[in-house]
């Protein structure tokens, strides 16, 4: 898409650019005299946060996190996209891939406020709105988490689903906490703006806040997964447990019909006038003391 400009006043100007082809990232080049490599980086589908400096030029990439769902979680790109802006000189320059919800928020919100807008002031709001897509995300997972530990743990719903979707929010969150470990390179870069300190501890508490959560989410994603694994397993050993009831109580029955099943000649017990019912007794009797022997240990 062409480079467009998003707002301008007396003290600033905001150049946007949209999923920008060779073309544009060459306009960028020539007239605002930016470094190649930076703008390299920019289109670089996978690359991590980061600050850089080259002469006049700060440099900011971060990583929105990304609420829509997709089928894979192998790269960081499945789970966030890419914010990058150029301060330089009165002016800001916003780099992203795909349509960016944050800019188009902040844009209609330009026009109802009454202090004073600045291209350091737009670089700050652009910040707080990359850890509030965080904070998004930490909300909706932890959602989620909750309804499946709810469906595990209190329906006691039987799916062999549930590993596969706990184990699709524990990569989500340690995705975003690795991204977020990484951002506070350029998060710390925003002491050296033209701006309060009040906004910068705010931006700074953003940004540790946002690291908490995530931290916390991957734990007890993690806690959850080990949760659901030994309840699972709980279930196959009162699965063994009663099969190995069963088989004490047949044992030794077995034994007594595989003992008088042999085809030997003299065996006095077979002659006896009542020893098919002695021994049905007997065998009545081994399985009530096996059972009331059970019930005495509560097994």
């Amino acid at each position: 898409m062409p480079v467009k400009i998003l707002f301008k006043n007396e003290l600033c100007e905001w150049i946007d650019v949209e999923a920008p082809n060779a073309n544009d990232l060459q306009h960028l080049q020539d007239t605002y005299k930016i470094n190649k490599l930076l703008l390299d980086d920019t289109i670089e589908p996978n690359h991590l946060p980061k600050f850089e400096q080259h002469e006049n030029i700060k440099f900011f990439l971060t990583r929105e996190f990304l609420e829509t769902e997709r089928q894979n979680l192998n790269t960081i790109s499945d789970v966030s996209t890419k914010l990058s802006f150029f301060l330089l000189n009165g002016i800001i320059i916003t780099v992203h891939r795909t349509k960016n919800k944050s800019i188009q928020d902040y844009v209609q919100q330009l026009n109802t406020l009454s202090e004073p807008v600045t291209a350091h002031k737009i670089a700050l709001n652009l910040a707080l709105k990359v850890f509030k897509s965080y904070d998004n995300g930490n909300r909706n997972l932890i959602e989620e988490m909750d309804k499946l530990e709810n469906d595990i743990f209190i329906k006691n719903t039987k799916s062999s689903l549930f590993i596969r979707d706990l184990y699709k929010v524990k990569r989500k969150a340690a995705l975003g906490s690795r991204l977020l470990n990484i951002s506070e390179d350029w998060v710390r870069t925003f002491k050296t703006l033209d701006l309060s300190e009040s906004e910068v501890v705010d931006l700074v508490d953003s940004y540790k806040d946002a690291v908490t959560d995530f931290e916390h989410l991957n734990i007890q994603a993690a806690n959850l997964i080990a949760m659901f694994l030994a309840f699972s397993d709980q279930k196959a050993n009162q699965v063994m447990k009663l099969l190995a009831i069963y088989s004490v109580y047949f044992l030794p029955i077995t034994f007594l019909a595989g003992l008088y099943g042999m085809n030997f000649k003299y065996m006095p017990e077979l002659t006896q006038k009542y020893g098919y019912f002695i021994l049905l007794g007997i065998m009545a009797v081994i399985v009530l003391v096996t059972f009331f022997y059970f019930k005495k240990k509560k097994w």
